[in-house]
C-alpha cells in the first residue's frame, strides 16, 4: 500500500485563500499588511526565492517593497536600513534574504530586526518565545511543517518524531514545534552512529540535512509519517528531497513529495506571519 502524499502545494492554496480576505479586512480597516525584502548581491538563487516572495504577496493583496544592494555593501549602512524600516508603519515584516556575503553577520542583522516585525521568526526574542510556548512568529519552514501535519489530522502528541538534521533555521525548530505539541523528540546529525537505530523507531520522520536521497526505506518503519525538507538535484540534475521517494513511498503511510511538499508552505507561513503582524498593529492602535 503506496503511502499517501502529503500535497503541499494544495493546503498552501487553502491557506492563502483565508489570508486573501484577512488581506482584504485589514485593507479596509486602514491597515494593507507590507513585507520589505532586502537582497544584497546577486545570488541566482536568492534572486529566484526572493521573486517568488514578492509574487505570492500581490496575489493576496499585500504591499511588497524590495531592497537590493550591491554585494560589497558596508554592514553598518544594511544595519542603518533596517533600523529605518523598523521605524515605518506600513511595513509589518522584514526579511533579509539568506545567505549574506562573508563580511556581513547574519546574527547581527537578525537581531537588528525589531521582533516585531521578525516575520522569518529568526530573532533570539522570538526563538526564547517559541521555546517557551508562548504565542510568537514561528520560523516559517517548521511551522509550514506543523500545519501541513495538523491539515492531514495526524496525530502528534504522544507520537515520536524523529529530526535529521540540527540547523537554527529548520532542525531545532522543528522539534521544538513538535514538542510543544507533546510528542517525544530526538534529534539527529551528522554525528549520530548508527542512524536507522533511531529512525526506524519514529512514527513521524523529518528530514532536513540537505543530502539527496539519503532517507532510504530501511530507515523508517512501517506506516511512518515522512516529511521532507530537502531541496538538492539528484546526479540527473532534477530536483530532489533528502528522501528516496520511490523507495520510501511504498512503506510510509504518509509522505510528502520535492518538489510541492514542503516548499509552498514556506512562503505561505512567511504571509501568515506578515498578516499576523498587521493585525497586532491594528490590536495596538485600537487599544490606543
Amino acid at each position: 500500500m503506496a503511502a499517501k502524499i502529503i500535497d503541499g502545494k494544495e493546503i498552501s492554496t487553502q491557506i492563502r485563500k483565508e489570508l486573501e480576505q484577512e488581506v482584504k479586512a485589514l485593507t479596509e480597516a486602514g491597515i494593507r499588511p507590507g513585507l520589505a525584502v532586502i537582497l544584497v548581491g546577486n545570488n541566482p538563487a536568492s534572486r529566484t526565492y526572493v521573486t517568488s516572495k514578492q509574487k505570492s504577496c500581490k496575489a493576496i493583496g499585500m504591499e511588497s517593497l524590495l531592497i537590493e544592494f550591491p554585494e560589497d555593501i558596508k554592514e553598518q549602512t544594511l544595519l542603518e536600513k533596517i533600523e529605518e524600516l523598523n521605524e515605518q508603519n506600513n511595513i509589518h515584516g522584514i526579511l533579509v534574504q539568506l545567505p549574506l556575503p562573508a563580511h556581513i553577520s547574519d546574527e547581527k542583522v537578525i537581531e537588528t530586526i525589531s521582533p516585531e516585525k521578525d516575520v522569518d521568526g529568526f530573532h533570539p526574542v522570538n526563538i526564547g518565545k517559541m521555546m517557551t510556548g508562548q504565542d510568537t512568529f514561528l520560523p516559517c519552514t517548521p511551522f509550514g511543517v506543523l500545519k501541513m501535519l495538523k491539515h492531514m489530522q495526524i496525530p502528534i502528541a504522544g507520537k515520536h518524531a524523529v529530526i535529521v538534521g540540527r540547523s537554527n533555521i529548520v532542525g531545532k525548530p522543528a522539534g521544538q514545534l513538535l514538542l510543544n505539541e507533546n510528542a517525544t523528540v530526538t534529534y539527529c546529525h551528522s554525528k549520530t552512529q548508527d542512524l536507522a537505530a533511531f529512525t526506524t523507531k519514529a512514527d513521524i520522520v523529518i528530514a532536513a540535512v540537505g543530502i539527496a536521497k539519503m532517507i532510504k526505506a530501511e530507515h523508517i518503519k512501517e506506516g511512518a509519517v515522512v516529511i521532507d525538507v530537502g531541496m538538492n538535484r539528484d546526479e540527473n540534475g532534477k530536483l530532489c528531497g533528502d528522501v528516496d521517494f520511490e523507495d520510501v513511498k511504498e512503506k510510509a503511510g504518509y509522505i510528502t513529495p520535492v518538489p510541492g511538499g514542503v516548499g509552498p508552505m514556506t512562503i505561505t507561513m512567511l504571509l501568515f506571519n506578515t498578516v499576523k503582524s498587521a493585525k497586532n498593529n491594528l490590536q495596538k492602535k485600537t487599544q490606543s
